[in-house]
Formats: structure tokens, C-alpha cells, sequence
């Protein structure tokens, strides 16, 4: 038994940093959650929308988003009309904590990682903004293609660009990097 924990040791070590940190981060982030009232918005959630709407405007000046009373939820308006809603998981939290999970589990130098999670997050999160204003902005001109849209092609996109900054960040500054 010794002989393949030692043969396997860093795919155990690997396993045992990543899902450490993605357990603990995730309570972390449902412990922030939880103090918010059930029908209210977190802070991170509004200010996605906020972004949001601020990066439809500039696209279009007829944008806005309301916030529902008895749901957390924010409905974005485009051209006066609801077209998306924001909810808690849109706001791109999970993804950025299955980021920061695999960045602490293929560990470099701590100014390297730190800095790597750090510029990384801010990335996704502004890219998760993006992604939701083109959205927004697409389905009010293909609102039959809302399964392709928000169900396929966008998921692809943030999931995609996360795959490629680990990707970057094994091959250049873990401490695998050659």
C-alpha cells in the first residue's frame, strides 16, 4: 500500500489541494450567502448587474435593470424590454472557485500564485460581465435561440477561457512549469 502512495503521490496531493480548497471556498462563499434575508440580492450578484447594465449602455442607451421585490433576481431591460434575468449563479463565483481550486492544487511561488489567482479572477469576473451583456443583447435579437445561447455557447466561452488560463498557468508558472 505504502508503494503506490508513494508512486501516486502527487496525483493524491493534487486531488487532496484541489477539492480542500474548492470545499472550503465554496463554504466560505455559502457562509456569505447565508447573510443575506431569502429574498434578497447578494452583493456580488448586484454588482454583476450593475456592470452589466453599464456595459449594455454603452452599446445602447435604452438599457436598464430592476431588481424584484420578492425574488433575488435582477431583470435587465434592453430596448425597454425584459430580456434576462440576473441570478446568484450568474454571477460567475462558482467558476472563479473552480479556478482558484485547480491554481492552489498545481501550486508555484506564492507571489506567482497569488498574483495569478488574483489577475485571473478579476479576468473571469470582467469576462462574465461581458458575457452577459452580449447575451442579454443576442437574446433580445434571437429569443428562440436561448438554449443555444445561454445553454451552450456562452458556458463554452468562460469555460473555455478558465481551461486556458490553467493551461498557461501549468505550463508557466507552477511549479511543473519546464
Amino acid at each position: 500500500m505504502k508503494k503506490y502512495f508513494v508512486q501516486y503521490k502527487p496525483f493524491l496531493l493534487f486531488l487532496v489541494s484541489f477539492f480542500g480548497t474548492y470545499v472550503l471556498l465554496t463554504f466560505l462563499y455559502q457562509f456569505f450567502l447565508n447573510g443575506f434575508e431569502n429574498e434578497k440580492v447578494d452583493t456580488i450578484t448586484r454588482m454583476v448587474a450593475r456592470n452589466t447594465q453599464e456595459v449594455i449602455s454603452w452599446m445602447n442607451q435604452s438599457s436598464y435593470i430592476v431588481e424584484s421585490d420578492n425574488s433575488p433576481v435582477f431583470t435587465v431591460f434592453f430596448q425597454n424590454q425584459g430580456v434576462a434575468k440576473i441570478v446568484e449563479g450568474c454571477n460567475g463565483i462558482s467558476v472563479v472557485i473552480l479556478f482558484i481550486s485547480f491554481i492552489v492544487a498545481f501550486s508555484g511561488s506564492l507571489k506567482n500564485t497569488l498574483l495569478f489567482i488574483f489577475s485571473g479572477s478579476l479576468i473571469i469576473y470582467i469576462l462574465n460581465v461581458l458575457r452577459i451583456a452580449v447575451l442579454t443583447v443576442l437574446l433580445y435579437y434571437f429569443p428562440n435561440q436561448s438554449h443555444l445561447l445561454h445553454g451552450v455557447l456562452f458556458p463554452l466561452m468562460i469555460y473555455g477561457f478558465v481551461f486556458v488560463l490553467w493551461v498557461i498557468w501549468v505550463n508557466k508558472f507552477s511549479k511543473y512549469a519546464k
